[in-house]
């Protein structure tokens, strides 16, 4: 119990004096989660949409192929990232791994079917009620796209906030892919693994705090935006 609470006192002290190394793994995991997320919102959002808007053949086939992949294992993302772009992989001669960009690469792989798969969901369960309302305005198809996506705003940013508390504490990806290298590619959740494998229990408490306030903002987010849009994510 003593070092628990001795490793208590120091990660405070450590988050207080604004320890470099902690800052430098706080500062890698925000930008490899924020900007994997920014990619597959451009990306997935679209995608979500149209599965869940549109009627067309193997629609059905793509949802459940979208709904099996949320469950996809972190490190096999990694394995099947590590394939490509390894020196032996087809993209091998772009030198991502071991580097942030790797890691965006498989993070964003990773948010693809969570953003593709729930943003559809919230499409489909629009009340049909504000679905006829919407139409009996007669809108083009682009006005109608644009009211929905107005509708249903605060769904899809919940569906985004939820895609982000995923990445940001995933460790499979960052492992494999970044190579846990010091001040470059180590992000909060390896730094964790390794500091505790070495016995630094400070370091690795401190991490563990800044990750368990990243991770209640997001659910504080998601329950907030849960409750404007009344639905379930």
């Amino acid at each position: 119990m003593d070092f628990i609470l001795s490793g208590l006192k120091e990660a405070f002290w450590l988050l207080v004096n604004l320890d470099p190394e902690t800052i430098s793994a706080v500062d890698v995991t925000l930008k490899s989660s924020t900007l994997s997320i920014i990619f597959s919102i451009v990306i997935g959002l679209p995608l979500g949409f149209c599965l869940g808007f549109f009627q067309f053949p193997g629609r059905k086939f793509f949802k459940l192929l979208s709904d099996t992949l949320l469950a996809i294992p972190t490190v096999v993302v990694g394995l099947i990232v590590y394939a490509f772009i390894s020196n032996r992989g087809p993209f091998g001669s772009y030198e991502l791994l071991y580097t942030l960009s790797g890691i965006v690469i498989g993070q964003t792989l990773l948010a693809l079917p969570i953003i593709i798969s729930l943003s559809a969901t919230a499409v489909e369960g629009m009340e049909k009620k504000l679905y006829l309302t919407l139409a009996s305005f007669g809108l083009t198809m682009s006005q109608m796209i644009r009211s929905v996506v107005w509708e249903l705003r605060h769904a899809l940013i919940a569906v985004a906030v939820a895609a982000y508390g995923r990445v940001i504490a995933e460790v499979g990806i960052a492992m494999m892919i970044g190579g846990n290298i010091k001040w470059f590619t180590r992000t909060i959740t390896t730094a964790i693994s390794l500091e505790t494998n070495k016995g630094e229990f400070a370091t690795g408490i401190a991490l563990g705090l800044v990750l368990i306030s990243i991770a209640f903002l997001l659910n504080f987010v998601l329950f907030f935006l849960k409750k404007r849009a009344r639905i379930v994510v």
